[in-house]
């Protein structure tokens, strides 16, 4: 069953005020990218994903150095809806204040509570409503927290959330995003699989958007195949627009032109891609974290 817990301390009062407000986006920053700026019309969903790379005080490209490079880049970005990776309990605080009042997110430690890893959805309270949401592990036993059977490097986990859209008419959707496993095959073969089967325990009607760092480059795996083949659409290939290609893990070295793609934003059909773009923003020549942010300009349908 979905869980309606509380995880963050401003998401009660913050569902309830978004629920009165008509989703005026006045007073949002710019985008650093002007003519991305200009398609921020009504009706339209701006979408990250981004493996934010767990904080950490060694040097180089520590939390402290990187944090304000993140907050530059997602202050600029304003997304609507952000799925990250990776972010420990005090960085996604961080994030938080960072991004100002206007956002909250939901999540769970993939150990329990504020334990490890989470995989946290950041939204634009005057955007979407949150309505319920739930997490599951990617695992022969998907309720119970923590748990890790296929012999994956890690515990892995996925979080979903289903979302009113304030600025597209009240209509509502689905967001999960994910993680998966970086040394097994196997793992994330059996994950690919089991997300299909619990993407069909939730309404068939809503739209679904999945963000998620998959550790495998898209059209080269058979994670991709596989949610593909279950009706998902990558919003890089069907997008009208792109920009220029990059492999989205670059472990801050020099960005490799048409390099792998393994972070990705998937849609169910009837879905419109607007633009996508590999985001590569820097500061002083330090990134924000060793994968580039991917975004999509989206609209439900």
């Amino acid at each position: 069953m979905p869980h309606h817990r509380r995880v963050t301390r401003r998401l009660g009062l913050k569902t309830a005020l978004a629920a009165t407000v008509a989703g005026s986006l006045s007073g949002t920053a710019p985008s650093a990218n002007a003519a991305r700026a200009e398609e921020r019309t009504e009706g339209r969903l701006e979408v990250m994903t981004f493996n934010l790379r767990y904080a950490s005080t060694a040097e180089p490209h520590s939390w402290a150095v990187r944090r304000p490079v993140t907050r530059a880049l997602l202050r600029r970005e304003r997304p609507h809806l952000i799925g990250t990776q990776e972010g420990l309990y005090q960085q996604l605080r961080d994030i938080e204040s960072d991004l100002g009042p206007a956002y909250d997110w939901i999540g769970t430690g993939r150990a329990g509570g504020s334990r490890d890893e989470f995989m946290a959805l950041y939204y634009d309270t005057r955007r979407l409503a949150p309505l319920e949401y739930d997490h599951f592990w990617l695992s022969d036993t998907p309720d119970v927290i923590g748990s890790n059977t296929w012999g994956g490097g890690s515990i892995r986990m996925a979080t979903w959330v289903r979302f009113r859209d304030l600025g597209d008419g009240g209509r509502e959707f689905y967001a999960l995003d994910t993680h998966l496993d970086n040394s097994s095959p196997n793992a994330r073969a059996r994950a690919a699989a089991l997300i299909v089967e619990r993407l069909g325990t939730l309404d068939p009607s809503l739209p679904l958007l999945m963000t998620g760092d998959f550790n495998v480059p898209a059209h080269r795996s058979p994670v991709h195949g596989t949610l593909l083949a279950a009706g998902l659409t990558d919003a890089w290939d069907s997008a009208a627009e792109r920009g220029p290609a990059y492999g989205t893990f670059h472990g801050y070295r020099p960005l490799k032109p048409d390099g792998d793609r393994i972070d990705w934003i998937l849609t169910t059909p009837g879905v419109t891609a607007h633009r996508a773009v590999m985001n590569t923003f820097s500061l002083g020549g330090q990134f924000p974290s060793d994968h580039l942010p991917v975004q999509a300009t989206l609209t439900l349908g």
